[in-house]
C-alpha cells in the first residue's frame, strides 16, 4: 500500500495495478450454458431474422419489467431512433444534455433539432421546473434520461407532457433492472429504451430494446426494424435493419440466470466504496434509494474541489497513472459537442447546473471484475491524493497530466508541456 504522495504513479512510483482496470468491463453468466446455446444456434443454422432465441429473449424481458411488449434491437442507439421515428417526432425535443450523445444524436440524424434542459443538481436527471420553459410551438416530445438507474421525476414529467400533448420517450439506458415508486422502468411515458451493451451490468453482447404497452407502437416498430417487411416479399412500411441477432439474445439469455448474481455483487462494491470514502473531504458518493430496485452498476463520485483541493480531471490523472482507467461521465455534456456547440454556442447559459456537474462528476470500476481488495487499493489513493491536496496540486502543476489511452493494453503515462 502507498504510505505517501512521493508512492503515486503519478509522482514516479509504480502503479498499484499492472493491467488496466476499466470502468465497465463486461458480467459473464455461465459459460457452459452460453456454449450449449451455442452450439444449439449453430444446429439449428438460424443466426438472424426472429429466431427462437430473440422471441425467447423478448419474452424474458417484458415478463420481468412487467410491459406488454418487448423489441429486441442490435443495439441502443438504433432503438432511440426507431422509437423517435415511431413516435414520429419532429420539429423540437426537449432532453437533458447530460447524457450520452447518442440520446441527441438519434434526434440530430433524423433532423429534429435537440433542445438541451438543464438537470437537477440532487438527482442529476432532467429538472422538470426546467422544461416548461425550454417548450415552443415546435416542440413535439420530450426524452428523460435515467442516469445511473435513478430514474427522473417521472410523475411530473408525464404531467407536463400530458398537458401540452408532447409524446414522452425514455431513455433507461441504465436503467435496466431499476425502479421507480416500485414499478420497474420500462413501462412509463409512450415507451422506453434499453442498451445491452457489454459496458451495462447485463448485456446481450450488443443490443438494446424498446420496451412499451403500445400495441399499436409495437406492431409499427418491429416493421420498422425489418426493412417494413410484413411476411415474405411483402413492403408496407419505410424501414431499417435495426434485428438483434441469435447470438446475442442468447447471450442475454445466459446473463439472464446471472443477473441477480451481478446486482448482488454491485450492490456489495457500492457498500465498499461508501465505507472506504467516507469521511475524505470533498469526496461524495452517489446515493441510491435502497427502497427501489436498483442494478447499483455505477459508481459516481462528486469531487468537490472547494474542499479536496485537488479538481476533479487531476484526481482522474492520478488514478489513470496508476492503472485505475476513471471515467468523467458526461463530460463535457453535449451542447459542448459537435454539432451543437457550433448550433447553440450559448447553451450553457441555460444549463448552469449541468455545467458545474460536468466538471465535478468520476466514475470508479465495479462489477463481477473488481475485488474488494482493489476496491480498497482504489480508495487508499483518493484518500491519500485529498489527504494533502495543496501538495498533491502543487507538485501536479507544471508536471505532467495523464489521459486515457487510445489503447489501454499499452497504457503509459503521457508527458505534456508544463503549464505557466
Amino acid at each position: 500500500m502507498k504510505k505517501s504522495i512521493d508512492d503515486l504513479a503519478i509522482f514516479g512510483g509504480s502503479p498499484s495495478f499492472q493491467e488496466p482496470l476499466h470502468v465497465g468491463r463486461p458480467n459473464f453468466g455461465d459459460r457452459s450454458r452460453l456454449f450449449e446455446r451455442i452450439n444449439d444456434m449453430l444446429d439449428r443454422k438460424w443466426l438472424s431474422n426472429n429466431g427462437p432465441y430473440v422471441q425467447e429473449f423478448e419474452r424474458r424481458v417484458a415478463d420481468m419489467i412487467g410491459v406488454k411488449q418487448c423489441i429486441a434491437l442490435c443495439n441502443g442507439t438504433i432503438a432511440l431512433e426507431i422509437a423517435i421515428r415511431a413516435l414520429e417526432l419532429k420539429g423540437e425535443v426537449i432532453l437533458p444534455s447530460f447524457t450520452f450523445v447518442a440520446t441527441a444524436h438519434a434526434l440530430q440524424w433524423q433532423e429534429i433539432t435537440p433542445v438541451f434542459c438543464d438537470i437537477d443538481p440532487n438527482t442529476h436527471t432532467i429538472d422538470p421546473a426546467c422544461i416548461e420553459k425550454m417548450i415552443t410551438p415546435r416542440t413535439t416530445g420530450i426524452i428523460g434520461v435515467n442516469v445511473w438507474g435513478r430514474p427522473c421525476d417521472i410523475e411530473a414529467i408525464e404531467k407536463i407532457a400530458a398537458e401540452h400533448h408532447l409524446k414522452l420517450l425514455f431513455d433507461s439506458a441504465h436503467g435496466f433492472g431499476c425502479s421507480a415508486k416500485g414499478k420497474m422502468l420500462g413501462g412509463f411515458g409512450n415507451a422506453e429504451i434499453f442498451s445491452f451493451h457489454p459496458t451495462k451490468f447485463f448485456n446481450t453482447s450488443e443490443g438494446g430494446a424498446i420496451v412499451t404497452n403500445d400495441d399499436a407502437l409495437a406492431k409499427k416498430i418491429r416493421l420498422m426494424k425489418n426493412f417494413g417487411f410484413s411476411g415474405y416479399d411483402n413492403v408496407v412500411y419505410v424501414g431499417t435493419n435495426g434485428k438483434m441477432n441469435e447470438f446475442s439474445a442468447l447471450t442475454g439469455l445466459t446473463n439472464f440466470e446471472s443477473i441477480d448474481r451481478f446486482i448482488s455483487v454491485n450492490s456489495m462494491n457500492y457498500d465498499s466504496y461508501r465505507c472506504e470514502l467516507n469521511h475524505i473531504p470533498g469526496i461524495s458518493l452517489i446515493q441510491y434509494d435502497k427502497q427501489e430496485k436498483c442494478n447499483f452498476q455505477y459508481i459516481v463520485l462528486e469531487i468537490d474541489e472547494a474542499n479536496t483541493v485537488l479538481s476533479r480531471d487531476q484526481l482522474v490523472d492520478i488514478l489513470c497513472a496508476e492503472n485505475i482507467l476513471a471515467r468523467r461521465y458526461f463530460y463535457p455534456g453535449c451542447h459542448k459537442m459537435e454539432p451543437y456547440r457550433s448550433y447553440f454556442p450559448h447553451a450553457g447559459l441555460m444549463l448552469p447546473e449541468t455545467e458545474k456537474l460536468t466538471k465535478r462528476v468520476l466514475s470508479l470500476p465495479t462489477g463481477t471484475a473488481v475485488s474488494s481488495d482493489e476496491i480498497q487499493k482504489i480508495c487508499q489513493i483518493i484518500r491519500l491524493s485529498v489527504s494533502d491536496g495543496y501538495e498533491t496540486t502543487k507538485r501536479m502543476q507544471g508536471k505532467f497530466i495523464v489521459e486515457p489511452p487510445s489503447d489501454a493494453h499499452s497504457f503509459k503515462n503521457l508527458p505534456i508541456m508544463a503549464s505557466a
